[in-house]
């Protein structure tokens, strides 16, 4: 994926985000945050893929009339629940349902922000950047799942209403300086061998994947 492309690709993002803020659109859940990390943050051109993390709240404005036409018409429960109603009837071809037919927020959130093919990869958590890049860690040294690791190599370009232009700026000028995945992992705790192990996986899995993909997780 073009650099170039993929920072206008994280822009449009953080351009849905600041459109449901102000009220002029919806998504299926409000955001507080959108972060960009791995590969593009560090310069590279091009780059696999995009990775993108977004900190969302939950819906707390119930629309429960709604709920048994939604999965009456769509076979999705819980919209009007954990999913906003008025973005269900606006989107209704992007509305995702987990296993047991509830309406999953981090699939919604997939749907609605990325197309199929495209190479971006979506993280979707309850929690800050921060914060769960270190709970993703421990949990994952824990049972021997590298896989699982959050590069922590991460920029944020919207907070709290607030989307962060000069961290875009500095994305698009390679201004911004990193430590290699290794590094950054040793950083956090890790010794030098089990940092070089788990940075292994972490890239063998990223090789592997292709096209879309999201992961939610909840701390």
């Amino acid at each position: 994926m073009d650099r170039d492309a993929a920072l206008d690709r994280a822009a449009d993002i953080v351009d849905h985000v600041e459109r449901a803020t102000t009220g002029s659109a919806h998504l299926p859940v409000p955001v507080r945050e959108v972060w960009v990390y791995g590969d593009v943050a560090l310069g590279l051109d091009p780059i696999d893929r995009l990775d993108v993390y977004v900190t969302k709240d939950l819906h707390m404005r119930g629309d429960t009339d709604r709920e048994a036409d939604f999965e009456a018409e769509y076979g999705v429960a819980g919209v009007g629940k954990t999913v906003d109603a008025d973005w269900a009837a606006a989107h209704p071809e992007h509305l995702r349902a987990n296993e047991n037919g509830h309406a999953a927020p981090e699939q919604c959130l997939a749907a609605h922000l990325v197309d199929d093919d495209e190479p971006i990869h979506l993280e979707v958590c309850n929690a800050s950047f921060s914060d769960n890049v270190t709970q993703r860690l421990r949990g994952a040294m824990a049972r021997d799942a590298y896989a699982e690791i959050l590069d922590p190599r991460g920029v944020c370009l919207w907070a709290d209403g607030q989307r962060d232009d000069d961290a875009m700026a500095k994305l698009r000028a390679g201004e911004l300086a990193f430590p290699t995945l290794t590094g950054a992992l040793e950083m956090l705790g890790l010794d030098e061998d089990e940092a070089a192990e788990a940075a292994d996986v972490m890239r063998a899995r990223r090789a592997e994947a292709t096209g879309r993909s999201v992961r939610g997780d909840v701390v």
